[in-house]
Formats: structure tokens, sequence, C-alpha cells
């Protein structure tokens, strides 16, 4: 996405790695492999594959208008760019072009050549986004803040656990990103999956074709059997929807009536009529992107259902919506990643609404320190009166308790103390895992 909404929905390095440049890119990438492949076993000369690769390395020399021209009316690029191939190596060398191939084995392989270059730039974004909680949750493993269940205030944990978790959905959907990609296949079956046009040698270069580009040679063509887009279609929509979690926790936390976190971005976050606000654009942005990528998902597993040994419809409506979603993804990642490097955690505000919604505890611990002394209806009635105290000096109800000298002030305020329970000891466990998914170890 370029132009006016570029700037929001085509950030970070997975737009630039699915730009119609990259996709000529991939496309050519596969036909200089598939030449080479087809030298290496005998169906072509050595001189010939050079040559195909020489041009594809140089496509100034190719005439790309023309194949973008013609791409609709051949429903596809690479018929009118088979062509352009065989008219910038001349007749002789022409033999090495597109050998034994369909349309959709070129194609279907450049998407994943694709995909497999955006995911990497996704992936960079989410480790990115990955290392700030990593940071936010040492930095404030034992910080008590509010939790929260059904939007309303429950009982208190730690800011260190809400990151950890952060920490962990992203470094889970990192290490789904990566089983998909490791299990991506070359296509290659020619016109109807049988490789009749590969001289008896299209096994043979199915497997030296993926060697070459570095992808998994699968034992039969999945022309209909749409599994790999459908598990990038799905990793792509999990990570999404973790970025969308964790942006959503830091718009709610940035809200004026709770104030527990901000957004800092020099010259951004401004309203264009009131002038006194600070709005949390990145991770609103990253929301956005997020919010994008279900429909995409959804068009890829609804394109599924093929028919026969090729798709009319169905497969060609992969293209745009695999593009789109790993821009969008790549999108919300990014813009998660510069949320939480400028997140600043106020956790003063945080301990002081955990205080205020943890004085009717600590008034009953007054209460009932008071009640063997004064009896358990002057012990409530003295219990209201040092919470009007509070309320009337401006204090706060621990104060209160620590000035009075008819009990044990430390034992009622320890009594009354929130439980974080095994928050800590959680983030350590978190930041163990992270750490080892940082150094590549089981």
């Amino acid at each position: 996405m370029t132009g006016l909404f570029g700037g929001t929905f085509a950030r970070g390095g997975a737009a630039a790695a699915v730009s119609d440049d990259a996709w000529f890119r991939a496309l050519l990438a596969v036909e200089a492999a598939l030449a080479r492949a087809a030298a290496s076993a005998g169906l072509v000369p050595t001189t010939a594959a050079d040559a195909v690769t020489a041009a594809c390395a140089d496509p100034s020399r190719l005439d790309l208008a023309t194949v973008v021209a013609r791409a609709a009316d051949a429903g596809n690029p690479v018929p009118p760019l088979v062509r352009a191939l065989q008219a910038a190596v001349g007749e002789r060398d022409a033999v090495a072009v597109h050998v034994g191939a369909t349309s959709q084995d070129v194609l279907d392989t450049a998407l994943l050549l694709l995909a497999r270059s955006a995911v990497r730039a996704v992936d960079a974004d989410l480790a990115a986004a990955a290392e700030v909680c990593a940071e936010l949750a040492r930095t404030h493993r034992d910080d008590v803040v509010m939790g929260r269940t059904l939007m309303q205030q429950a009982l208190p944990t730690t800011f260190g656990l809400k990151a950890a978790t952060w920490l962990a959905g992203l470094d889970g959907a990192r290490l789904r990103l990566a089983e998909v990609v490791a299990t991506l296949p070359v296509q290659y079956g020619g016109a109807v999956g049988t490789l009749a046009a590969s001289s008896g040698a299209g096994v043979l270069v199915r497997g030296a074709l993926a060697a070459e580009l570095g992808l998994v040679a699968p034992a039969v063509p999945w022309f209909t059997v749409r599994l790999p887009v459908a598990d990038l279609a799905g990793a792509l929509g999990a990570a999404a929807g973790v970025v969308a979690t964790v942006a959503l926790d830091v718009v709610l936390l940035a809200q004026s009536e709770v104030a527990e976190v901000a957004e800092a971005g020099e010259g951004r976050g401004g309203s264009s009529a009131m002038p006194h606000k600070q709005n949390p654009v990145a991770a609103v942005s990253a929301r956005a992107c997020a919010r994008r990528a279900p429909g995409l998902v959804a068009t890829l597993l609804g394109a599924m259902e093929q028919e026969h040994e090729r798709a009319a419809g169905a497969w060609h409506s992969e293209w745009p919506a695999l593009t789109d979603l790993l821009t969008t993804v790549g999108s919300a990642a990014s813009w998660l990643a510069e949320s939480l490097r400028g997140l600043r955690p106020d956790v003063g505000r945080m301990a002081d609404t955990v205080a205020a919604a943890g004085e009717g505890s600590l008034a009953g611990a007054l209460a009932e320190a008071l009640t063997p002394a004064l009896g358990h209806g002057a012990a409530h009635d003295a219990a209201a009166a040092a919470t009007r105290e509070a309320r009337e000096t401006g204090r706060t109800l621990a104060e209160v308790v620590a000035g009075r000298d008819d009990v044990d002030a430390a034992a009622v305020l320890a009594a009354a103390a929130p439980s974080v329970g095994e928050a800590g000891a959680q983030v350590d466990a978190a930041l163990a895992e992270h750490e080892r998914l940082v150094e590549g170890t089981p």
C-alpha cells in the first residue's frame, strides 16, 4: 500500500519485501534456479542456463512493461515473463527458460520465496518488540499493578508479569512462523503434475530446484492442496492477534483515567482539535494494522477448496491476499516495536491504584485488630473513622494506620498487603525461555 495511508499500513521491512519489484525479483530467481536445476539434470546446456541466470540477474534487459501490460490477458504474469526472457537470451539459449514448468510452478515458488523474505522482516520487528518486553519484565518484576478482568479491577498482579505475558506471546508467534517457514516447499509439477515435459528427470529437477532456493522438495505437487499457504496464513494471523492484544493493553493503560503508561513519541500523538492530547498513536496504529489480518486469513483459508489439478480463480485470489497479509502483519509488528520502545510506565500511579483498591482490605484488617480490645461494633466504627480521617486529611489509609499506637500497625499493614502470588517466579521462567530462544538453544 502506497500513498496517503502507506505510512500507517505499509510500514516496516515486510512491505518492501512484497513490492512489485520484489515480486519480479522472486519470479526471476525461480526461473534462474530452474535453468540451473535443469542443467544439473542434463536437460539443457550449462551455457544456456548461465545465459538465463545472467538475464534474470539484470531485469533492465527485460521488457517488464510489456509483462505488466499482458499479465491480465494471460491470467498471471508468468507467460509474458517467459517470452521476455526468451527474447532476452536469444533462440539458442531459450531452451533453458521455463524447462518443463507451468506458470503455477513459478508463481507458487516465487510466492513462497517472497513470503519467506517478508517473514524475516516481520520476525525482526517481533523480536525487537519482544526484547523490549523482556527488559520491561526484568525492570518491573515486582512492581504491583491492578489486574483487570472483564474490564473491571480484580486483584493485584505485577507489571513485570504483564510484560512477561506479552513476551511469551511474541516469542510464541515467532516460533510458529519459524516452523512454517522451515517447511515451505518448492512447486514443480508441470501442466497437471505428472512432470511429463521433464524428459523423465522431473523429480531430479524438483530436488535440484528446491536445493537451489533453500526450499523443501515435496513428494508430489501441491497445486490444489494449499496447506503451505494456509499454514502461513494461520501463523501470520496468530502473530497479528498477539500484537493486537499487547497494543490494546497499551491503549487501555494509557487512558487518561488510568494513566499507568504513556507512549513517548516526538511530534506524534497530537489532536487536530485538542492541543492537550497525547494519543498512543503507535499502539493505535498497531491495532489498526492487526485488525486487517483476520479478513485476509479468511480469504486464504476460503481459497483452499480448489478443483481437480489446477484451480480456476481460488488460486489467483491468494496472490494479493497473502501479499497484503504479510504487509499488514509486518506493519503491525513494526508499530508495536515502536510503541514499546517509547513506553513510559508510571509505577507510582500503578501502586496508588492498587493501594486505593486495597483500602477495603486494610480497613477490615484494622477492625479485626481492634476487636479484642473494643468489641466488634466499636472496632468497626473505629476503622470507619480512620477511613474518614484518611479522606479528610488527604493521606492514605496506610499512613493513618501507621500512625496509630493502639494496634500493631506493621502487623495490620502486613495482613492487608496485596498478594501477587508467584508472579515473580513466572516472570523469571518467561525470561529464561526467552533467553533460550535468543540463544537458539532448546
